[in-house]
């Protein structure tokens, strides 16, 4: 396989996988709403439970992250069954290609018009693809720093942090439990950082301006403060 049409199956892989929008889905099914009409107007995990209760949200979630882990595994398999030559050296990278095209198509979906969320759900989804300890690890970090914060966008953006950060520790342990010490991994979740933090512009001048959202105990104190 050329290396090129290699890259060229896993970005679409990638994107096609991110593009599904099980947030939007459940909300529209179950509620009858559209998520985009409904506070933030992204599609991931926090709007949707904003939109339809923590149920749909925790459901949006984990959907979320499996599509991000699809775009990983759908590629190796093609890749495995196109017999690439590259599939040693070569498959890190474009397993970070597919991840971070999830995390693109789920920021700005083929099927809602270019529009979706901010990327996180699928961000973890990749990495754990790679290295099945990042789930819990963000299911320890994401409702830790929402708890502390009071904000969804900077547990985002944490996480996009940490997912970079562990995978360059990865690199320089020469890898760990039979993760592939391949600087691909840490430039992938630079990639996705990125990404992320491009979507959650608005929140960053939020954040700035002190307008930004609040969730979970923060939104609650502050409510209390305000009635």
């Amino acid at each position: 396989m050329n290396n090129i049409i290699a890259v060229i199956i896993a970005a679409l892989i990638g994107y096609l996988c991110g593009s599904f929008p099980p947030g939007w889905l459940y909300v529209r099914v179950f509620k009858g709403v559209d998520l985009r009409t409904v506070g933030s107007g992204r599609t991931g995990g926090t709007n949707s439970m904003r939109a339809g209760g923590w149920k749909i949200g925790v459901l949006t979630g984990v959907s979320d992250v499996l599509k991000g882990a699809a775009g990983v595994w759908l590629t190796r398999l093609a890749v495995g069954a196109l017999g690439a030559p590259l599939a040693d050296s070569g498959l890190p990278w474009l397993e970070i290609v597919a991840g971070t095209f999830a995390v693109v198509g789920h920021n700005w979906s083929l099927f809602l018009g270019f529009k979706g969320g901010a990327g996180t759900g699928p961000n973890v989804g990749w990495a754990a693809a790679i290295w099945w300890p990042m789930f819990p690890i963000a299911l320890v970090a994401m409702p830790g720093i929402m708890v502390l914060t009071g904000m969804a966008s900077v547990a985002s953006m944490l996480m996009g942090l940490i997912i970079a950060v562990m995978f360059a520790i990865i690199y320089a342990l020469g890898g760990v439990m039979g993760v592939e010490p391949s600087i691909a991994y840490t430039i992938g979740g630079l990639a996705t950082f990125l990404v992320v933090v491009w979507a959650l512009r608005p929140n960053i001048k939020r954040i700035f301006n002190g307008t930004e959202r609040l969730v979970g105990p923060r939104a609650k104190r502050k409510s209390a403060r305000n009635p």
